[in-house]
């Protein structure tokens, strides 16, 4: 009893310290607008560091032909499961919810040049497992390089969430954009669980799957730290996925479906998705996506850890 309450405790003890940088992040308030501006801009530095060095380590799995299909089959059964209940869920939820904006005349970015911004992280990855296997770097401490990036793209994010302009009382005050992610968060968990069973999973790791709601850089750093790269790569591409289907479906979706509409993008409604879903719902559903995305960016890492941690 005494050994598992120590295992639990130290489990425990590495998320809260995983999470430190996070809060520390938080409580930073920044009154300049070239300081936001430029926190923004590393944030996506690192984020393109970090997926290298996953992609780095990646290259050192032993049998890496094998494990491709393994990630692709992990990532495609996931992304499906998910996908289809959530959207069943949201469609549920605006059977409760009628529609009550108007199509926005606002310029929308194209869906290509979306599309090729997500693309880009793919070959970034890509770039670390071609490196890893042209040039043997397995002397280089790279975990601890990812562990170490990690720390500081936490802190970044938790510096740009304060700062975006949200408040958590104003999330309060939003009943819409909470039902949506109460909705997002509970059928990711049940794709989640359906698609554990077919893969013989563990529930708690198809669970930390499901929790970063669209969030591919976070699932596959976080994923790949506990649970190797191979199923990190799996996570990154099923989060990443998700996005690509919601640049896809959000204009489909939103004049009859807006709570699939703005649901189904998870996380990224409260940046990358957020100008299509501008455009295709109008000024009104903004705060409603903002509130949603943020909702599920701020519960993703707590969840991720915490299921890690079982």
């Amino acid at each position: 009893f005494l050994s598992v309450f120590v295992i639990e405790a130290s489990m425990l003890l590495n998320v809260l310290l995983i999470l430190l940088p996070l809060a520390i992040g938080y409580l930073i308030p920044l009154s300049s607008a070239r300081l936001i501006k430029l926190v923004n801009q590393s944030l996506g530095k690192m984020v393109y560091l970090i997926l290298f060095l996953m992609g780095l380590g990646l290259a050192y799995v032993e049998n890496l032909g094998s494990n491709l299909a393994v990630i692709f089959k992990v990532a495609g059964v996931m992304l499906t499961a998910i996908t289809l209940c959530n959207l069943l869920a949201l469609w549920w939820l605006d059977k409760r919810t009628p529609p009550t904006h108007e199509a926005s005349d606002a310029k929308m970015p194209g869906k290509l040049h979306l599309l090729w911004e997500s693309l880009q992280l793919c070959f970034v990855v890509l770039g670390g497992v071609l490196l890893g296997l042209l040039v043997d770097l397995r002397a280089l401490p790279i975990d601890k390089w990812s562990e170490w990036a990690l720390m500081l793209l936490l802190f970044l994010i938790g510096v740009q969430m304060r700062n975006s302009g949200m408040r958590l009382r104003q999330i309060l005050l939003n009943p819409w954009g909470m039902k949506i992610a109460a909705t997002v968060i509970l059928s990711s968990w049940l794709g989640s669980l359906l698609a554990a069973q077919l893969l013989g999973m563990p529930f708690a790791h198809g669970l930390a799957m499901s929790s970063s709601f669209g969030w591919y850089s976070l699932s596959g750093i976080l994923v790949a730290d506990k649970l190797g790269p191979v199923l990190g790569s799996a996570a990154f591409i099923n989060d990443l996925g998700r996005e690509l289907i919601a640049i896809l479906i959000i204009p489909v979706l939103m004049r009859r479906h807006p709570s699939a509409a703005i649901g189904y993008g998870g996380a990224t409604a409260l940046d990358f998705t957020l100008p299509v879903i501008q455009k295709s719902g109008g000024i009104q559903v903004v705060p409603v996506a903002i509130v949603s995305g943020f909702i599920l960016s701020l519960l993703g890492p707590i969840l991720i850890l915490g299921f890690l941690a079982i």
